[in-house]
């Protein structure tokens, strides 16, 4: 009997055994768990987030799917004609909104309006800026990763469009104050936030050259130069050249909004320009390289915990809030700058596309050479040295030789707007999980910034050309190398003794340590390997 039901048995068994096979066969194609759930997850309202079941059929699809280089080629491709040019767009907005004060600064009736009769005044307008922006940097990162990257991205265009729009009809240094603060709310979270999203959609070693191509102020300034160039010659009986510039850079962050809102996906899970196939080879093919997640891992406090008590991330803030001294008053006081010099308001405006342009070009090439060597740290060296030597230039030179000085913002600029991508994707790969990720890069952004409030203030000298702000500048930047040397020797030692005890780890051991390990690898694991 007991051999007749053995025998019954095993034909049960071998069904079960061949539906597993047929599964697995048919979820090469990595669409079997996302089929069960439907085709697009739901929300409940606004500020809800999304179906985490969705993030998890993903994930599990990504585990099975079967692809070829070509296949990856094909959905890179997609990402990075629907992702990049509505991250592109949006930051070049934000860079109009933010840096347009420069610009109209220079034209004597925009002063008379706010009643900026000193510097003193303007240097308090540009860092009243940061302080909403500081205070609200990683609350700002908690709330993305809640309610998804458009969403969250919505609300902040939205609000900072909107304080950028009002600065038309405003009156009084008060007033410009007050605006000044709500469009430093509005732009928490947006730059670490944006960081941390395109790590959801690229490689480590892909990082640094998408950065540059969509989150570096020398495009927007170039372009923003030329529109400030035509736009301040115009009036009308209503409106006079400094507002037209303002009202003509808001408005397109406003339109900007609704299409990220509608158009730009939360994560890549929820990508509907994606098939559930490609879905699944997009999240394959970072699980190959740092397994982030969207859900679950770390909360907040956690990650926040986690952050303050690693070295690296103040090495990291210590670097970004080095150079970003330079960039918080460069952007705002290039127009100036060149008038000094001894140019026309319309003229030094058109002149500051020039710089920002070839600055372009250097942020470019750096980003490209740097994720082609997997390189950050010698490359942030050498960036630093180039803006320092622009700054000592301006230091000692600037009384002598207009050509000189000139020639000295192409170094400045593009020293400096080409750390921003080199620093912040180096970041973004020292951290795991992505929770950690998440806060850690909010945390630089928002500790750096605080930094900014004072950056302005070292432009204390117009009667002598700010040449003690540039030489303060030069100081800075040489810091930022010191700490950038620092941090990479320390990156290169903690590869080395990882190896050492992956080495010194027996075969069985080596078994259990990946049993015990689910997900993404962490960055105190003996098998996480540091870009340096």
């Amino acid at each position: 009997m007991a051999s007749l039901e053995g025998s019954q048995a095993d034909p049960s068994m071998k069904e079960v055994e061949k539906s597993v096979d047929i599964s697995e066969h048919i979820n090469k194609e990595g669409t079997a768990y996302q089929s069960e759930l439907g085709p697009k997850p739901k929300r409940k309202h606004f500020f809800s987030s999304l179906d985490p079941a969705y993030a998890d059929a993903v994930h599990r699809d990504a585990e099975d799917v079967e692809f070829t280089a070509e296949d990856e080629r094909a959905v890179k491709k997609k990402i990075d004609n629907t992702v990049l040019p509505l991250v592109i767009c949006s930051y070049v907005f934000n860079q109009f909104d933010r840096t347009n004060i420069g610009n109209a600064h220079v034209i004597p009736a925009f002063n008379e309006n706010f009643g900026i009769t000193n510097n003193n005044k303007w240097t308090l307008a540009l860092s009243i800026f940061y302080v909403g922006y500081c205070l609200l940097e990683m609350p700002a990162n908690v709330l993305q990763r809640h309610i998804g990257a458009n969403r969250f991205f919505f609300l902040s265009l939205t609000f900072w469009g909107l304080a950028s729009l009002s600065v038309v009809y405003a009156k009084g240094y008060g007033g410009l104050l007050a605006l000044r603060v709500l469009m430093g709310i509005g732009e928490a979270g947006y730059y670490a936030g944006m960081i941390y999203y395109l790590s959801f959609w690229y490689k480590r070693h892909e990082l640094a050259l998408r950065i540059s191509l969509c989150m570096t102020g020398t495009l927007p300034g170039a372009i923003g130069g030329l529109v400030a160039f035509g736009l301040v010659r115009a009036h009308t009986s209503l409106i006079q050249g400094w507002q037209f510039l303002f009202l003509i850079e808001a408005i397109p962050t406003l339109i900007m909004a609704v299409m990220i809102l509608f158009f730009l996906p939360s994560f890549p899970f929820s990508a509907t320009f994606l098939s559930p196939r490609e879905r699944a080879i997009a999240q394959a093919r970072l699980n190959r390289d740092h397994k982030p997640q969207s859900h679950g891992g770390m909360t907040g406090w956690a990650g926040f915990k986690a952050i303050i008590s690693d070295i690296n991330s103040w090495l990291f803030m210590l670097i970004y809030a080095s150079f970003n001294v330079g960039v918080a008053t460069i952007s705002y006081f290039l127009p100036t700058l060149i008038k000094n010099l001894g140019f026309s308001s319309i003229n030094a405006q058109g002149m500051t596309v020039a710089p920002y342009l070839v600055g372009w070009f250097m942020v470019f090439l750096q980003a490209w050479h740097s994720d082609r060597t997997r390189d950050r740290g010698w490359h942030i060296m050498a960036s630093c040295a180039i803006s320092f030597i622009g700054y000592i230039i301006l230091a000692t030179s600037v009384q002598k030789s207009v050509g000189a000085a000139y020639f000295a913002l192409f170094l400045v600029v593009g020293g400096n707007y080409s750390l921003f991508p080199l620093v912040m994707s180096w970041a973004a790969n020292a951290f795991s999980p992505t929770s950690k990720r998440g806060v850690g890069t909010a945390f630089i952004v928002s500790i750096s910034n605080c930094v900014s409030i004072a950056s302005p203030q070292i432009y204390f000298d117009p009667e002598d050309q700010f040449r003690k702000g540039h030489a303060i500048s030069a100081g800075c930047l040489f810091v930022s190398f010191l700490v950038a040397f620092t941090l990479r020797t320390r990156l290169s030692l903690l590869n080395k003794r990882n190896q050492q005890r992956m080495s010194a780890l027996s075969k069985d051991e080596k078994e259990r340590l990946e049993a015990q390990v689910e997900g993404e690898i962490w960055d105190n694991d003996p098998r996480y390997v540091f870009m340096t």
